[in-house]
Order: C-alpha cells, then structure tokens, then sequence
C-alpha cells in the first residue's frame, strides 16, 4: 500500500517559516501563526503516531513545529520589549528617538 501524505505536513512547515518571518510585526503576527502551527503539527503526530506506516511526511511537521516554536519565542521576546519600551519611554520618546536615528543616518 502506498503511504499517504500526512495532513497539513506542509502547512506546518510554511506557518513555521512565516512566525520567524514576522515576528517582528511587533510580535502578534509572528506568535499567531506559530501558536497555529503547534496546534496543528500536534494534530499531525497523534495522527503519525497512530499508523506511522502509513504516513510520509513526519520530517516537514517536526521541522514545523521547531520553527514555530522558536517564531512563538521570538515573537514573545519582541512583543515584551516593545510593551517595556512603550511603558518606560512612552510614544513621545520613541518618536524622538527615532527622529534621532534618522538624522544620524542622513549625516552619514
């Protein structure tokens, strides 16, 4: 019989990829589809675990759900600095800094 290919496997990878990709979307993009793609890479080893002989495919969810897990990681990281920066600093002092930035880069 012919292996099937496990549900969502691919999936999984892509959501995995996209948390590290966006987490520094202040960190909620990042952490949305991380958590996602956990929740459904979870799914997908009970499923493997039940007949693993009849799945291919197990490599792209446990790769998956690696990358996710570091994206959900990250994306928390990159979400509390912000929240810290937003309480101590506050938006007038973020803003100035940034004006900062941007004629230290224009003097350059």
């Amino acid at each position: 019989m012919e292996k099937q290919k496990l549900p969502n496997s691919t999936l999984i990878l892509v959501f995995g990829i996209l948390s590290i990709l966006t987490c520094c979307c202040y960190g909620i993009i990042g952490m949305i589809l991380g958590i996602i793609a956990i929740v459904l890479a979870n799914k997908a080893t009970a499923l493997y675990a039940e007949n693993p002989e009849l799945y291919s495919g197990f490599s792209n969810v446990k790769t998956g759900k690696i990358l996710a897990i570091i994206g959900v990681v990250l994306g928390s990281i990159y979400l509390i600095a912000t929240i810290y920066f937003y309480v101590t600093i506050g938006f007038e002092g973020i803003q100035e800094m940034q004006k900062q930035w941007m004629e230290q880069m224009q003097n350059q």
